[in-house]
């Protein structure tokens, strides 16, 4: 459903539209795009500029887009028809961007997988999505991974690049001499294991595939939304193209040096959006690494002259507390773009006094293909706001118990949004979209299920959340995850898991637990036995063991009076 935003006659307060603070004021348009007609268009403007580096190797515009024409052609040779999904389980290298952009090219819709997945979760979301092919890496980390899901599941075809076809020379010779059994993991002799080169000889030029901006989709990325059931975000190729550019929009030095380190994962909708898409549309290069480290960061960082770092908190707190800090050179650096989490004023402050840059908040959902809100890069920035509605965005406050009525005026609501950048729905989830999303007289609005107020210029600051998630360094935890795995151990009788403030990663979990009669287990033992059976992410601080856990008036397990009594 489309989305109307430009024309609206407002009957809801929109202060920011007189106090604008991105420039080219906030009435802009962004006419339907289709993703491969964006970055068709970039390398022609753009051909022998450098899109991709990586560990010091180049990848141009022109090699990019030809290499996406290719594997587009490849899979339709393969019976890939418009609308099948095609999974990628990659890092950040060069080989994601012809991946992503060449099955969309051939009418397919790209799947985001997470390279942290185990396989069973990897498994679940090939299912959900029904995703036919799935593009890996040969490392350890992954390719034995996909190969159980390929064995596990219907997945059809594991497409499998090689790392040592993407480094320089002589890194590149020593991953091919010495690779085997630490850097990368031979490919299997099999059918439906294919090396990508392999894949793309002699595929020639994909046929013309007819594609509708505003309906055909994209990408499906999963999210936790506002359970912790994941559920594919349905985006379209206009809420892609649309968030890129809106986020473009918004660099008062737009088309002038741009040179991204790229360290968020590219599997995570922020990235996707604001440096890899955003850059396309830029014309502008991404330093590519494919994890974080804040040593391995810096150097880059400093090589390539980097302009912008987008980033989450724990990545500039790890920036920070990293010796080789004081001697970096930074002077090119001017802008980084924090998200994922709130982001501290003595971060902030610290950052900016290091490094001479701005680090700004901005905000955004998978449901809003990346960014939604971000304060000014220049000028009036407002610390602890998430900023003002990006061009053609609107907010709205919706009352916190009727999401039928507005908040009243100068009172906190749940927060919700219209733009172009809006999904369309969750796949196959019609009950989750229902829920999502308020109706009202100007057409769909998104419910982020943020509780946020609005001051008089049109800057949102989020005071609560209505969701149980918690922000781990950028990434949503949903405690009834945590939760269930714990009831499994044998000396569980009751849990319940909450987000505690954490110096470094905004929140970490944090179990609480009642012991069955005869148990006696430690808490050091319990938490050792949670954590081995979580994501990285999801790992809990502490399990804390009492006598009983708060209770609600009808004797549920109460995790609101548990963090208030908690947290105070």
């Amino acid at each position: 459903m489309r989305q109307e935003t430009d024309m609206v006659v407002s009957k809801i307060p929109e202060p920011w539209r007189d106090h604008y603070g991105h420039p080219g004021g906030w009435d802009q348009s962004f006419p339907p795009l289709s993703m491969p007609d964006l970055f068709a268009d970039a390398a022609r403007r753009h051909a022998d500029r450098p899109l991709a580096d990586f560990e010091g190797r180049a990848f141009t515009y022109a090699a990019l887009h030809a290499e996406a024409r290719r594997f587009a052609a490849a899979l339709q040779r393969a019976g890939v028809a418009k609308g099948d999904r095609i999974g990628l389980f990659l890092p950040n290298v060069p080989t994601y961007i012809p991946a992503s952009y060449g099955a969309m090219i051939a009418g397919a819709t790209t799947v985001n997988f997470s390279p942290l997945y185990t396989a069973e979760e990897l498994e679940a979301q090939v299912a959900d999505s029904g995703t036919r092919l799935l593009v890996t890496l040969d490392v350890p980390a992954l390719l034995p991974t996909a190969l159980r899901v390929l064995h596990a599941s219907a997945l059809e075809r594991l497409v499998v690049a090689r790392l040592a076809d993407l480094l320089p020379w002589p890194k590149s010779l020593l991953a091919r001499l010495f690779g085997s059994g630490r850097l990368t993991t031979p490919l299997p002799k099999a059918a439906d294991v294919t090396g990508w080169p392999q894949f793309l000889a002699g595929a020639g030029e994909p046929a013309p595939v007819s594609i509708d901006p505003e309906h055909d989709l994209a990408l499906l990325q999963y999210t936790g939304g506002t359970t912790g059931t994941p559920k594919g975000a349905m985006l379209t190729h206009q809420n892609l193209t649309a968030n890129a550019r809106q986020i473009n929009a918004i660099d008062p030095q737009a088309g002038q040096r741009d040179v991204i380190v790229g360290v968020l994962p590219f599997f995570h909708v922020f990235a996707n959006a604001a440096v890899l898409n955003r850059t396309v549309v830029n014309g502008g290069c991404i330093a590519m690494l494919p994890r974080f480290d804040a040593g391995q960061c810096l150097k880059p960082l400093q090589r390539v002259k980097a302009t912008a770092m987008p980033g989450v908190p724990t990545m500039y707190q790890a920036l920070l507390d990293h010796p080789d800090l004081p001697r970096t050179d930074f002077t090119s650096l001017r802008i980084c773009i924090s998200g994922g989490a709130p982001l501290s004023l003595p971060l902030k402050q610290r950052f900016e006094a290091a490094t001479a840059s701005r680090l700004i908040e901005g905000y955004g959902l998978t449901e809003t293909s990346g960014v939604a809100t971000a304060n000014p890069y220049e000028g009036g920035e407002k610390p602890g706001t998430i900023g003002q509605p990006l061009p053609a965005t609107r907010l709205r406050l919706l009352d916190k118990e009727d999401p039928a009525r507005d908040a009243l005026p100068g009172e906190a609501g749940d927060q919700a949004i219209q733009g172009p950048q809006v999904m369309q729905g969750y796949w196959n989830r019609p009950d989750a979209a229902a829920t999502a999303f308020a109706n009202r007289e100007d057409g769909r609005w998104l419910r982020t299920g943020d509780i946020a107020v609005m001051d008089d210029e049109g800057y949102f600051r989020i005071v609560d959340r209505s969701k149980d998630m918690i922000a781990v360094g950028g990434f949503k935890v949903f405690p009834s995850q945590v939760e269930a795995v714990l009831l499994e151990h044998p000396a569980i009788k009751e849990a319940l898991v909450i987000g505690v403030p954490d110096d470094y990663r905004g929140e970490a979990p944090r179990a609480y637990a009642v012991l069955n009669a005869d148990a006696d287990d430690s808490d050091e033992a319990i938490r050792d036995w949670l954590n081995a059976r979580l994501g990285k992410h999801e790992r809990v601080d502490a399990v804390v063991l009492r006598d009983s856990l708060p209770r609600t008036m009808v004797g549920k397990l109460d995790r609101k009076a548990l963090r208030a009594e908690v947290l105070g």
